[in-house]
């Protein structure tokens, strides 16, 4: 569903450790939405071993849309562009999650394919700094995949998606353990920097001089972890692949109960903590070394592009928000 009414628009995102509702008026800001709302999911504890959704954790994601409907109705809210992530998008399951939520709560889930989603991530990013961090490279890194995006105006002229999220390689790599080895994290590092200099190709070495940012939690735990913040006004953190680098060794010697006493660290993403480190690495050492740290991403894109258009639909052929 897309919001058309009342002068709103309204996203809401269902990932594997939350359902967020966000709305914003279209005279306003999305640094002053008119609701946010969150749900907690464990949908990780959910999927079995070939990536299906179990039926509670179908339950719970009824429960969690149902619940957002809630909130929206008692707030004016009527219609709700609902999304989910790769958590649900790449369930062999999907189309039965789908139907459930249609048939119980009347929300239909929508998918993004990655590329679209690294675009709008790109457009959040861009949106958030503003035109003056110049030429830009946004990297996102998922439970499922990672996404890339880059370019020079306000929206991405590349856009990737690997499947490197933390959750999958997590488990793929075998780092969900309370001893993974070393030669399974240096096995991951050496994948994850193959898949990511080949997608990029020729790219690469144009995208090294681009200022990087990260906007994902999987980013934003590391940054909190590794604690460099920076005085410039909208810049509040900066990840390095120098202190990532040093961290891998300390987290893989940590159980998960452990790593979630560290800064940063939520006890929900502890045990894949690891394995996006592992990947941040490999992303920072292609990408320049640095990336300044953004707390907004697809949804808050998704938003910005609802609201450029006279009737808040996302145009995934053009990228943008567009009339029917």
């Amino acid at each position: 569903m897309t919001v058309t009414t009342r002068g709103t628009v309204a996203v809401l995102d269902v990932g594997c450790f939350s359902a967020r509702l966000l709305a914003v008026d279209r005279e306003g800001s999305l640094l002053e939405p008119a609701l946010s709302h969150k749900t907690r999911l464990r949908l990780d504890r959910a999927l079995d071993a070939s990536g299906r959704l179990r039926p509670e954790g179908i339950e719970s994601v009824v429960a969690a849309v149902r619940a957002a409907d809630e909130i929206a109705r008692r707030h004016g809210v009527r219609d709700v562009y609902s999304l989910a992530t790769s958590s649900i998008r790449d369930a062999p399951n999907s189309a039965e999650v789908v139907a459930r939520v249609e048939a119980e709560t009347g929300h239909t889930l929508r998918f993004l394919d990655g590329a679209d989603e690294a675009r709008l991530s790109y457009r959040a990013v861009r949106s958030w700094f503003g035109a003056g961090i110049g030429p830009l490279s946004v990297l996102d890194i998922g439970g499922g995949t990672v996404e890339l995006a880059a370019g020079q105006g306000v929206h991405a002229d590349f856009a990737r998606s690997l499947p490197l999220g933390a959750r999958e390689t997590m488990r793929a790599w075998r780092l969900d353990s309370d001893r993974p080895s070393e030669s399974d994290i240096a096995a991951l590092r050496s994948h994850a920097l193959d898949h990511i200099r080949g997608a990029l190709g020729r790219d690469e070495q144009r995208l090294r001089g681009f200022q990087s940012a990260g906007c994902s939690k999987v980013l934003r735990q590391l940054a909190a972890l590794t604690g460099r913040r920076l005085k410039a006004p909208g810049r509040t953190r900066e990840l390095r692949v120098e202190d990532v680098r040093r961290w891998i060794p300390r987290l893989a010697a940590l159980p998960a109960s452990r790593r979630a006493e560290l800064p940063g660290i939520t006890r929900p993403r502890a045990r894949q903590a690891l394995a996006g480190a592992v990947v941040a690495e490999a992303l920072l050492t292609v990408f320049g070394g640095r990336a300044v740290i953004c707390p907004w991403s697809t949804t808050h894109g998704l938003l910005l592009s609802m609201l450029e258009g006279p009737d808040g639909r996302w145009d995934r052929g053009a990228g943008r928000a567009s009339a029917a």
